[in-house]
């Protein structure tokens, strides 16, 4: 997508290869374009028209209201007209002032259309889709991406409004979700998104990002596992996208990369992607990932600050991101996307295939395989997968603990105000490390919890807690190396 070797400090990245040289591509492998010569909108029963035009004609007639912009996305999705709904659009348009209403309308809206428009020119090569059990790397200009997010918001992308079509597998990009309900949630959104496209449109932003899929397929043994735990910062306070700094960022992530960013979901995962917008292109090209897979993304930037989390998450304003930038103009952000399980039984999670999958799927998101160690940062994560998909904190954290040793990686850990967490995981890496225990060692405790505790439990949850168990257990083997450690 873009020369490497061309690249200038400070400058705009310029598409490879050239607008005049622009290749069109439509098959199973890379992201059908909504400027293809194969995208094509029925007109009548045996006429069929380029939709790119129908596209380059609605979203060229000025926008007065919310409505002139709904009747401009329905032109070339006509077939979506009685199911899609504006309601968060128009309540967001009907909240400006007059002021404020009026640059919508003149300048900003205008403003992304065009840089909508201008796909042909700036994507002038297919970009690949990151399909599952392969490998895989797309690196974009972030102007490039900021021409993506606008098509989306414009709902342009073809064969992307339906779960019948051979996109099932991917995530949502079309923002057709995000307009529609009448939530306070939809409301930030839209003021969140709508401040990253006036930055972009205002001053053409000249980095590059690089999305990976990465695949294993050889994974560690756990029970056999000889490696120490490696060292665990721990705070109640701070976010990872701040306190984070410079390290691996953790996104608690949906095995559809962004969750619920372009519908109602709020938390974790869809904040960051709200926050780093940048992120939300993964969707476009990234097909659901399998157990052995994570994403990681390299160089997005942070746009917005906001307060609050889920109901009470709010824009809070402009954020100027001083992150450094590598030799490829990449902010030196590194996020990674790991999804966990979702658990209804509490139990399930401790069971031992359960168990493995996680730390499976942690050490694939923190491993860089060929990297030396010592030029691996910290991992910046917290409670990944204990909000709405039932997981244990304490089980969450002893085992990313398991798989930073195993990555040979240190851990920041973020427990997000829960000092009673931090004391207790605090004190289980104290008595781990004290005791020399290798993460082998621990897993075999941790199947121990398994088979004597939860299988005998009646109840939905058992009575004595695993970091009670586990103190139990390094206790009777070694009365001295834990007699200064706090019991749970």
């Amino acid at each position: 997508m873009i020369r490497t070797d061309l690249l200038q400090s400070g400058g705009v990245p310029e598409p490879y290869p050239s607008p005049d040289e622009l290749r069109d591509c439509w098959d199973d492998a890379h992201v059908k374009m909504p400027f293809s010569k194969h995208s094509l909108f029925p007109m009548e029963r045996t006429t069929l028209q380029s939709r790119w035009d129908l596209i380059n004609k609605a979203l060229s007639v000025p926008f007065s209201s919310s409505h002139d912009v709904k009747d401009a996305i329905l032109t070339y999705n006509a077939g979506q007209a009685k199911r899609w709904n504006f309601t968060a659009l128009h309540m967001y348009c009907k909240s400006l002032q007059a002021s404020e209403s009026q640059k919508m309308f003149v300048e900003l809206l205008p403003a992304m259309a065009q840089l909508a428009l201008r796909a042909p020119k700036l994507l002038t090569q297919p970009i690949p889709l990151l399909r599952t059990q392969r490998c895989g790397s797309i690196t974009l200009s972030q102007e490039q991406v900021s021409c993506l997010l606008a098509n989306a918001f414009f709902c342009t992308f073809p064969r992307r409004n339906s779960r019948r079509t051979e996109f099932s597998n991917y995530p949502d990009i079309n923002f057709s979700r995000l307009f529609e309900g009448s939530s306070q949630r939809k409301q930030e959104k839209l003021k969140t998104l709508l401040w990253y496209f006036k930055r972009i449109t205002q001053r053409r932003p000249n980095g590059l990002i690089t999305y990976t899929r990465q695949c294993l397929q050889s994974l560690p043994s756990w029970s056999s596992s000889e490696k120490q735990f490696s060292k665990l910062h721990i705070s109640c306070d701070g976010t990872i996208e701040d306190q984070g700094y410079g390290m691996l960022q953790v996104d608690f992530a949906n095995r559809f990369v962004g969750g619920g960013v372009t519908g109602s979901g709020l938390v974790q995962e869809e904040i960051r992607f709200l926050i780093n917008p940048e992120l939300i292109a993964a969707r476009l090209f990234t097909e659901a990932l399998d157990d052995n897979e994570c994403l990681i993304i390299t160089g997005t930037e942070q746009f917005s600050r906001y307060s609050g989390y889920s109901d009470t998450y709010r824009w809070d304003g402009n954020h100027n991101d001083q992150t450094l930038r590598d030799e490829w103009q990449r902010k030196c952000t590194e996020i990674v996307a790991i999804d966990a399980l979702h658990y209804r039984n509490f139990l399930d999670q401790f069971h031992p295939e359960n168990m493995k999958r996680e730390l499976n799927k942690a050490y694939c998101g923190f491993v860089r395989p060929g990297v030396q160690t010592e030029n691996l940062s910290a991992v910046a994560t917290g409670n990944w997968g204990c909000g709405a998909f039932g997981g244990d904190k304490r089980l969450k954290a002893v085992l990313q603990m398991m798989a930073a040793a195993e990555a040979e990686r240190d851990l920041m850990y973020f427990t997000f105000i829960d000092t009673d967490l931090l004391t207790d995981v605090h004190h289980i890496h104290t008595l781990i490390t004290q005791s020399h225990a290798t993460v082998g060692y621990v897993f075999g405790l941790l199947r121990q919890y398994y088979e004597r505790v939860c299988k005998e439990t009646t109840r939905g949850k058992p009575q004595e807690t695993l970091y009670g168990f586990l103190v139990g257990c390094f206790l009777y083997s070694d009365v001295t190396v834990c007699a200064s450690i706090k019991p749970f």
